[in-house]
């Protein structure tokens, strides 16, 4: 078979989880009362936070993956 007949007999679950390794999330969360950025992995597992949104942004980038926001 090839890839798009793979791809046409695969799973909507399957379909979901294409790509998601090169995928993360930011989006303000507010930790003691001070607003924060929280990286989020694409099956919403936190993975760290930082004081500025360009860090949270930064930190995705130097860890290879494409940034997503979150509003």
């Amino acid at each position: 078979m090839n890839t798009m007949q793979d791809l046409r007999h695969i799973s909507p679950q399957e379909f979901a989880l294409l790509g998601v390794q090169g995928v993360a999330y930011v989006k303000s969360v507010t930790v003691n009362g001070t607003k924060a950025y929280a990286i989020h992995a694409a099956d919403g597992t936190q993975l760290a936070l930082a004081p500025s949104r360009e860090l949270a942004l930064a930190t995705v980038r130097q860890n290879e993956l494409e940034a997503a926001s979150v509003h």
